[in-house]
């Protein structure tokens, strides 16, 4: 544990009491997740089990310190945002499996690798933002694939594409299109940005609500953040959320998900804590905390996404949408996206 404490590079926070790595009834996290989104969870988990759960938070470079530490990792789970950061663990051998009924009958196999080296906890939509004033609503014929249309010169804002969020659109693009039909819709969209891509999601609805541009891809959590800070909050009221492809391919979701370490030295605590946070339980606090979506069927959303409207989430496979995560790449490359 100490080795893990100086690592400065992973480790930013603690949430829970520290201990001996292997105890009996103790399990290890490292996360991507934030402290106080993954909290209430944990302190449930512990409530019910009487196992201990350290956590280790981190804002980068958990593949890197988990194939430092190698067999003696203390880490048991590991909790991410993104499809291809939880497939760059799997790429890099630093997963194992997990075979669990609960798990399997809790998340849709859309959302779960077919390996089960992997599994979703929630999903989030990647929404485009409007402007009420200068846009108003998108209609339900809206597609992510009108963005490149001319209409929209110099009308767009967005983040880098090389964000994990942004590649893995690209990807489920190329997945549905081809990739000669996804370089020309990069091309439109590069073309059509009112300023270099920049900033965050929450920065992009900024813009808009300073008339910088007038609309903008985001996830769609943030706009209930934004509701939620003071400051932010006038940003949020100059937007509307929508959710692009209902008369196509349906909306490009992503997810939170986590994975079991390889040489996780607490394998029994760290099923039950992943089984746990795909149950009921787990599940509506993950809604209500952070304005994700469930990823169990039958688990509410929470009253204030409930009344962003409905939508029907893209059916591709995550593996689909994570296989094409190098030909994404090589397409904002080639148009050259980001400069």
């Amino acid at each position: 544990m100490k080795k893990l404490l100086s690592a400065s590079a992973l480790v930013l926070g603690v949430v829970g009491t520290s201990g001996v790595a292997n105890a009996a009834e103790e399990v290890n996290v490292y996360s991507y997740r934030q402290p106080f989104l993954i909290e209430p969870m944990l302190n449930e988990f512990t409530k019910e089990t009487g196992i201990k759960v350290n956590v280790k938070f981190a804002k980068k470079g958990m593949a890197e310190k988990v194939e430092q530490e190698g067999e003696y990792s203390p880490a048991d789970v590991l909790l991410t945002v993104d499809i291809s950061r939880l497939m760059e663990l799997v790429n890099k051998d630093l997963v194992q499996s997990v075979d669990s009924k609960i798990i399997d009958e809790n998340v849709p196999s859309q959302y779960r690798d077919s390996e089960d080296r992997w599994v979703a906890l929630t999903t989030r939509s990647r929404s485009v933002y409007s402007s009420r004033d200068r846009v108003g609503k998108l209609g339900d014929d809206f597609d992510y694939m009108d963005l490149a249309k001319p209409e929209w010169k110099g009308k767009i804002c967005t983040r880098s594409g090389k964000h994990p969020y942004n590649v893995s659109l690209v990807s489920a693009v190329i997945a549905n299109h081809g990739e000669a039909e996804a370089k020309a819709w990069l091309e439109g969209v590069k073309a059509n940005l009112a300023r270099k891509p920049q900033g965050n999601d929450r920065g992009q609805v900024k813009a808009i609500s300073e008339g910088l541009c007038d609309v903008s891809l985001g996830n769609s959590y943030y706009l209930g953040k934004m509701l939620a800070d003071e400051e932010q909050k006038t940003w949020a009221d100059s937007v509307y959320l929508n959710y692009p492809g209902k008369n196509a391919n349906g909306t490009h979701v992503n997810i939170s998900g986590m994975a079991m370490a390889k040489y996780a030295p607490n394998k029994d605590n760290a099923q039950k804590l992943m089984e746990f946070l795909t149950s009921d339980v787990a599940q509506q606090m993950y809604a209500e905390v952070n304005f994700e979506e469930p990823v169990k069927p039958g688990v509410a959303r929470s009253e204030l996404v409930a009344s962003w409207g409905e939508y029907t989430a893209d059916d591709l496979p995550l593996e689909t949408i994570a296989e094409n995560h190098t030909k994404a790449m090589k397409l904002l490359d080639e148009v050259k996206f980001d400069l």
